[in-house]
């Protein structure tokens, strides 16, 4: 498959009056045409910040891209003026929002909102066709009575229907690579599922490539292609989904799994959970992130990074039990 986004070695951090605090230490991955990429981790490993980082919507002020390349059409997005970023964003990189009542206009109504940018991109089209255009994608997230809730405000809307409007303003323009950040965390199952559904008829029609971040590991089991494995601002683990609900490597990925409640234990085993808590992101980390929670850490854990191995096809892990100078082996460690 083509490569249509590379991420290479990026860093990202946040300055306070304070401290400074580096959200991304050294993310990499491709993003393929046409697949669906899964990234999971616990809240605050840097997933938002990596979506935000692909579009350039951080804060100017606040934050900072210490490091790294991000190659969108062979060309890398961190070098591109805001005159050439409007010309991506929405057209080509399309972004769901994790907060719609914060990420939606609240004094235009939301039809506005939804055609607003399709006729920036598409000056040519007529207005009554982009109408009709967002009046159809509106039935199909959900919406009984499209005509009607074109001409309200976001504020006369659940936050499950403002979730629905968030996801139509990103597909309309049916862009190449649709970022979708906690999409259906305000929907019930069953909108949850024809959400989903939506998706993926898009995707299949616009041979469009989604990166679905979610803390729900069932939808990344059903939904996507390949995962990312995110803690504490880097990649631990990347897999194929079925090698990685099958044969997680990395411990973190490992309990990560384990913590997910199953019917088909007994109940009276407790739910599981990791120990420990997550570092500190305003520090700066030696070794392996992960180690002061790990019940594997070597001593090398603590004093050198971990690089990432190669352990089969589209797999890889970064964790010194994977590395050949270490005298233990994964299978001793299960």
């Amino acid at each position: 498959m083509k490569k249509l986004l590379q991420v290479e070695d990026l860093h990202v951090s946040f300055s306070t009056l304070s401290k400074t605090v580096w959200a991304l230490r050294g993310v990499s991955f491709d993003l393929y045409s046409g697949e669906t990429l899964g990234i999971v981790g616990e809240s605050g490993c840097g997933k938002s910040v990596m979506a935000k980082s692909i579009t350039r919507l951080l804060p100017p002020i606040s934050s900072r891209i210490d490091r790294g390349k991000i190659f969108y059409g062979g060309k890398d997005i961190l070098l591109k003026n805001e005159r050439q970023l409007r010309k991506i964003r929405g057209r080509e990189i399309g972004m769901i929002f994790q907060d719609p009542m914060t990420s939606l206009n609240p004094i235009m109504k939301i039809g506005s909102q939804i055609i607003e940018g399709y006729s920036l991109h598409h000056r040519h089209v007529p207005r009554q066709e982009v109408v009709l255009r967002a009046l159809e994608l509106l039935e199909r997230v959900g919406f009984p009575d499209s005509a009607t809730r074109m001409n309200q405000y976001p504020h006369e809307l659940s936050g499950g229907m403002r979730q629905r409007v968030m996801i139509a303003i990103a597909m309309i323009s049916a862009p190449h690579i649709l970022i979708a950040d906690e999409p259906t965390t305000a929907l019930d199952v069953t909108i949850q599922a024809q959400i989903l559904e939506l998706l993926r008829e898009i995707q299949e029609k616009e041979q469009m490539s989604i990166m679905l971040i979610t803390h729900d590991l069932s939808i990344i089991a059903s939904f996507c292609d390949r995962v990312i494995v995110m803690y504490a601002g880097e990649i631990v683990e990347s897999a194929r989904v079925d090698e990685l609900f099958h044969a997680p490597k990395h411990p973190y990925t490992r309990r990560l799994l384990n913590s997910i409640p199953r019917l088909d234990l007994p109940p009276q085993r407790h739910l599981y959970s990791i120990h420990g808590s997550p570092p500190d992101m305003g520090r700066k980390m030696k070794g392996c992130t992960f180690h002061p929670r790990c019940p594997h850490a070597m001593p090398i854990c603590r004093s050198e990074k971990p690089k990432s191995f190669n352990i089969g096809p589209e797999h890889s892990v970064s964790c010194h039990l994977f590395d050949p100078r270490t005298a233990r082996n994964e299978e001793s460690h299960r």
